[in-house]
């Protein structure tokens, strides 16, 4: 039997293993899907070979250190620096990023995009920006402190911290951070928020299964919005392709695992 899990922290949210396990049983796979808390980054390698895991999915905050940690990088994730799927390939552990080619897919329903807010400076930020730059969109990072940004500044992407921040117009205001993952805050200061809704044509809080605080502001102020579910469907279908060895079509993978949000 082939294992599979998710590493993260928090991490008991998660429902990758409700989705991966979906599609192994629907399509007849001997494998299972797990979730392991990991509080130590630099732990996630040994963790993932004592384990014996065929592969894994790396949520917050562990994606720049499993990036690190691979023996090879594969596809945008060479450039995003930040890993979110893992498979062990001939005993090496090959990394890829999903994330981005799910947010995109995610977005589609808001129409032409020209710029987009992330607020957060994390892996998932930078997948998110280098796939905005990609499809013609221009990002700008917002973060609270500058301790991440030069990425961003190094791939030519206009980064702020709080201090010095300006509210402007934008189409998307993403939310990256973990901010109402676990507790009730918001990922900027409320004020800053308020002007930015104002002056924004929708947005998107990558945290998915609950109302974060975020979220409830945005619903206020009436603009258009997504949580993170589609998202996690798209970037699922890839990693589970990967995981899979490419053997099944990214639709007889959806199928399952869309149903799997029904449960």
């Amino acid at each position: 039997m082939k294992i599979f899990s998710i590493f993260g922290d928090p991490i008991s949210h998660s429902r990758s293993p409700l989705m991966h396990n979906s599609v192994f049983k629907a399509l007849g796979i001997c494998a299972c899907y797990s979730r392991t808390h990991l509080n130590n980054s630099s732990q996630l390698r040994d963790v993932f070979l004592a384990k014996k895991l065929s592969g894994a999915n790396i949520t917050v905050p562990h994606k720049e250190a499993a990036y690190a940690q691979c023996d090879e990088v594969r596809g945008i994730a060479k450039t995003i620096k930040a890993v979110n799927t893992i498979v062990y390939e001939k005993g090496k552990l090959i990394g890829y990023n999903t994330d981005a080619d799910g947010f995109m897919s995610a977005i589609q329903s808001f129409g032409p995009i020209k710029n987009a807010l992330i607020l957060g400076a994390g892996g998932t930020a930078r997948a998110l920006s280098i796939a905005l730059l990609r499809g013609e969109i221009t990002p700008t990072i917002l973060n609270r402190s500058p301790g991440r940004l030069d990425f961003f500044t190094k791939e030519g992407i206009t980064a702020y911290c709080w201090d010095g921040f300006t509210a402007k117009d934008y189409d998307l205001i993403i939310n990256t951070t973990s901010a109402g993952l676990s507790d009730e805050e918001l990922p900027i200061p409320r004020p800053l928020l308020l002007e930015l809704l104002s002056r924004s044509k929708g947005a998107v809080d990558v945290i998915y299964g609950k109302e974060t605080p975020f979220l409830r502001e945005i619903k206020v102020s009436g603009l258009p919005y997504k949580d993170g579910s589609d998202m996690l469907l798209a970037q699922g279908v890839l990693a589970s392709y990967l995981f899979l060895g490419g053997e099944f079509a990214l639709k007889t993978i959806e199928v399952p695992m869309k149903h799997s949000f029904n449960l």
